[in-house]
C-alpha cells in the first residue's frame, strides 16, 4: 500500500519552493555517485505530475554531466540542489527529491537503500 502524502520543500534562501507527494516509507536512496556523494544527497522519487513548482523558476539553474540524461536543477542564488529531473527506464518523467530539503522532515526515522551510482 502506497502511503503517499504532500510534502513542500525548497532551497535555502527560499527562492526555490515546491510542493510534491512521495512515499517515504519507502527506502530513500543514498547513491555513491561523484555528484550525489559530493552533495550529500538523500533521494526519493515522484512521478512528474506529483511535483509543483511554486515558485522560483527564474531561479533554477541545470547542471548535466556525463551521459546528460538528469537534470540536476539548483537554486542559482544558494547552491542547494532540492531536486532534479529526468526519466524513468519506461520513459515517463520524474522528479528526484533531495528529501534532507523538505520541510519538517526527521530524517531518523526513514530507511535508507545505499545504490552503487559509480557502476552506472
Amino acid at each position: 500500500m502506497s502511503e503517499s502524502k504532500r510534502y513542500e520543500g525548497g532551497c535555502h534562501c527560499g527562492q526555490v519552493r515546491y510542493d510534491v507527494s512521495l512515499d517515504l516509507s519507502q527506502p530513500l536512496l543514498s547513491c555513491n555517485c561523484s555528484i550525489c556523494l559530493k552533495t550529500g544527497m538523500l533521494l526519493s522519487f515522484a512521478p512528474a505530475e506529483q511535483f509543483n513548482l511554486q515558485k522560483g523558476a527564474e531561479h533554477i539553474t541545470d547542471y548535466q554531466f556525463g551521459k546528460k540524461a538528469i537534470h540536476h536543477m539548483f537554486c542559482a542564488t544558494c547552491g542547494v540542489r532540492s531536486f532534479g529531473k529526468g526519466t524513468m527506464p519506461d520513459g515517463k518523467e520524474m522528479r528526484a527529491i533531495n528529501v534532507r530539503c523538505l520541510d519538517g522532515i526527521e530524517l531518523d526515522g526513514l530507511q535508507v537503500m545505499k545504490v552503487d551510482g559509480k557502476s552506472f
